[in-house]
């Protein structure tokens, strides 16, 4: 329950006590995959039933997905973390060709539906993290007195805050990811430049993501023209993620254009976090999620990524005080929705326009 989790999060409600049970649909939709679990919580404990993981782009619409997964157990609500800017209950997914709608969907479903943003629910899903589920960079305070950040590298960019009341920590989303690359390196000027040919505008996500490495490998290999061995060249052609042979290969194989993608992306992802705490004066924690940082938990541990986080001039002390871990639990979206959908998405829904569920429950 959020009075008993590791870090503070502020909810409309904080308990069910006194109050029937309810399910919640929670889901996190992304440009790659949509997971959905269905939550019983009641005054006691929030308990996951089942769960399912789903191809976005094999399916038309969200609401076939979620209509797939239900079958006939229907909840109570349904909570959706999403990866795009939510406003007015619509968003228009940054990855993926869908455009979202809640009410519309309330509607359809005949089940209240709300979309929060994906790192919003990655903030809220603090609530329910163990110890375990946290990997130090550099260990700290984890009671998180103070503003967090949290920035979470995958199929895009992620960024989001939670300000510090003085008792809890208050969640929201941010679109820092989308802000302009700044290249610090000669290096980094040549790779804005061979970007800025492609895209018009570079951001952060360009080269802070799984395409982001993809992108960084092409640079250095087409405009630095660093070899490619033809191992190399047929996994990448065979594999739909690049960015994963990219890893793997510099990971194990020890391929040295691989490593300089992976040095270079570790690099832009400590500044780049950097960055965002010094906007957020977060010194209750950086907390790095999405699926990439765990799977380079060696490479982000190995010291050169934590002097690259400190290095900015007169900050410098101010950062290293802040504690930084890798959320290495992949379900923390999914469980910010879960949380979120208990505790504040009836406060957050208005009462006019909640639709009654018609649908039956076993």
């Amino acid at each position: 329950m959020p009075t008993r989790s590791l870090i503070s999060i502020a909810f409309a409600s904080r308990s069910l006590r006194g109050k029937k049970p309810v399910t919640i649909l929670a889901g996190d939709v992304g440009g790659t995959k949509t997971n959905l679990a269905l939550y019983r919580a009641d005054s006691k404990s929030v308990i996951q039933l089942r769960e399912a993981r789903y191809a976005s782009k094999e399916y038309k619409s969200l609401a076939e997905i979620v209509t797939q997964f239900a079958g006939e157990e229907w909840p109570d609500r349904i909570c959706m973390a999403v990866a795009g800017p939510v406003l007015n209950g619509k968003v228009k997914l940054t990855n993926l060709s869908w455009e979202l709608d809640s009410q519309a969907m309330s509607a359809s479903l005949r089940v209240p539906v709300i979309f929060i943003n994906d790192l919003e629910a990655n903030a809220y899903g603090l609530a329910g993290l163990k110890v375990h589920e946290l990997a130090a960079i550099h260990a700290g305070d984890l009671s998180g007195k103070g503003n967090i950040a949290i920035i979470s590298a995958g199929t895009g960019l992620g960024e989001a805050g939670l300000y510090y009341d003085g008792k809890r920590h208050h969640p929201f989303a941010a679109e820092g990811g989308h802000c302009d690359f700044a290249p610090r390196t000669e290096q980094d000027l040549e790779l804005w430049r061979f970007l800025r040919r492609q895209f018009g505008h570079v951001s952060w996500e360009r080269v802070v993501s799984g395409p982001g490495i993809h992108a960084i490998f092409n640079f250095l290999t087409t405009y630095e023209q660093k070899p490619v061995p033809a191992w190399l060249r047929e996994q990448m052609r065979d594999n739909e993620d690049p960015a994963a042979v990219i890893s793997n290969a510099a990971l194990n194989q020890h391929e040295p254009v691989c490593e300089e993608t992976l040095s270079l992306f570790s690099r832009y992802l400590a500044v780049e976090s950097s960055n965002l705490v010094l906007k957020l004066k977060a010194t209750g924690g950086c907390y790095l999620g999405g699926g990439i940082a765990p799977k380079l938990l060696p490479l982000l541990q190995n010291g050169d990524w934590y002097q690259n986080f400190i290095d900015a001039g007169r900050m410098k002390p101010l950062l290293q005080q802040v504690p930084v871990y890798v959320i290495t639990n992949s379900k923390t979206a999914l469980l910010g929705a879960a949380y979120y959908g208990v505790f504040n998405m009836q406060a957050a829904l208005p009462t006019n326009k909640v639709p009654q569920s018609g649908r039956s429950k076993n």
